[in-house]
């Protein structure tokens, strides 16, 4: 069994070989002067059970780009598999046609990872649970609610809590982290979305009046819809509103967006490696994930159980 990583998310990288006790293959990935991906493996991995881990998240292309190329150069180093472990899976969003003449990327993408060789697929809080289904390759979707339950129960378990979708799309996901909390009951955020990027909250089905929510969602993009959806609890009567999101993308002014809404806090896991961008924010916090994709990398080496790990 191997690790190598490209440049997208070292510190996660590293946080699992230190849990797995293997160290990160040697290997450089680097950029030619027109900014072509190069990589090089500096140790034989010939017949080896090679994880590569890489997320897909801003600059989105070039750490795609850095994926395939290690695939490649691992295919071509005869590597006996190659499983990519994407964290956060980029272009996700975009799994479905929303409108005539608009691309499915997520099949896309999926079909550029399986072309450049790679076996099988390692994710995590995948947008779209149908996105396992483009790939031709066997794939794992890991949930990180385990992790965030765990979390809220030893920081809120003296409060009313009532879990929040942001959306009725969520509801699925919602509802599974309630269950996780004791069968805590569940409210909907019904929100209108006119643009990408932009949301408006129309109104909230359930009483969360005197409730200390907990908000949830797979990816915090520009934080809008959470911003928007923590002030409509707040006027609804919430008691404290904190946000539970597994991808922190965070893109343009979210950090500044989300320091000044109501929120509490937003918690986010360490699935993309932006922790430059957060490190002055006052109301975001980190939750770690490595142990949990390190266990799962594990027992595929060892072709053991990984859905005991959604238990």
């Amino acid at each position: 069994m191997k690790l190598m990583t490209g440049n997208s998310n070292k510190p996660l990288a590293a946080a699992i070989a230190d849990y797995i006790e293997i160290p990160l293959t040697d290997a450089s990935v680097r950029r030619f002067a027109d900014e072509e991906v190069f990589v090089e493996i500096h140790e034989n991995v010939r017949g080896e059970d090679v994880f590569v881990i890489q997320s897909t998240a801003y600059p989105t292309n070039d750490n795609l780009m850095e994926l395939l190329i290690m695939i490649d150069a691992l295919k071509r180093a005869s590597a006996k598999r190659i499983t990519a472990v994407v964290p956060y899976f980029g272009y996700a969003r975009q799994d479905r046609k929303p409108g005539p003449r608009t691309p499915i990327s997520a099949k896309l993408v999926a079909n550029l990872i399986t072309t450049a060789g790679a076996d099988r697929v390692l994710s995590v809080d995948l947008h779209a649970g149908q996105i396992q289904g483009f790939f031709d390759i066997p794939t794992d979707n890991l949930y990180a609610a385990p992790v965030m339950s765990e979390d809220i129960k030893a920081r809120f378990s003296d409060k009313n809590l009532m879990v929040v979708s942001p959306d009725v799309g969520g509801v699925v996901r919602a509802r599974s982290l309630a269950k996780r909390l004791d069968n805590a009951p569940l409210a909907i955020v019904d929100k209108r979305r006119e643009r990408p990027g932009e949301s408006e909250v129309m109104n909230i089905i359930g009483d969360v009046s005197g409730r200390f929510c907990i908000l949830i969602d797979d990816i915090v993009d520009s934080a809008g819809t959470l911003c928007n959806a923590a002030a409509a609890l707040k006027e609804a009567g919430a008691e404290g509103v904190v946000a539970y999101c597994t991808h922190g993308v965070l893109s343009g002014g979210a950090v500044a967006r989300v320091e000044k809404s109501a929120l509490e806090e937003l918690v986010i896991t360490d699935s993309i490696g932006n922790h430059e961008v957060i490190s002055k924010a006052q109301k975001i916090r980190h939750l770690t994930i490595a142990p949990l994709l390190a266990e799962a990398m594990r027992r595929i080496a060892e072709e053991a159980s990984v859905s005991s790990l959604f238990d």
